[in-house]
């Protein structure tokens, strides 16, 4: 069964940058979708960005919510194995807990209410990310 870790969470000031990592255990990680999806203390879960499956011949495609559209980049490293989550000019409201998702097929869902209510799957255990003054 796919395992999946997320590091780089931490607290950081407003206007400053983190990356969170989602490493995956196997190697086919690459044939699936990678969301990350974020929840705020007493706030439902939005999904965030998602890099979609990729092959020799296909390349990944990225999706971003609205509310990240600009500061936040998404990128699989050259193993396939690890996704990125660049993520810049932080806000306040970028704070939560941002888990690592590998699914199927809800790449164009992100910025939609799929993952508010739904929880497909396999799930990290999830980073926390506090951005504050």
């Amino acid at each position: 069964q796919v395992q999946l870790v997320e590091s780089g969470g931490g607290l950081v000031q407003p206007g400053g940058s983190l990356r969170l990592s989602c490493a995956a255990s196997d190697i086919t990680a690459n044939y699936y979708d990678i969301v990350w999806v974020r929840q705020a203390p007493g706030k439902e879960r939005e999904g965030v960005s998602c890099i979609s499956s990729t092959t020799s011949s296909t390349p990944s495609s990225t999706y971003y919510a609205d509310s990240v559209k600009g500061r936040f980049t998404i990128s699989r490293d050259s193993a396939k194995t690890t996704v990125f989550l660049q993520m810049d000019s932080l806000k306040p409201e970028d704070s939560g807990v941002y888990y690592c998702v590998l699914d199927i097929g809800t790449c164009a869902l992100v910025s939609t209410d799929y993952y508010r209510t739904t929880r497909t799957g396999y799930w990290g255990q999830g980073t926390q990310v506090t951005v504050s003054s």
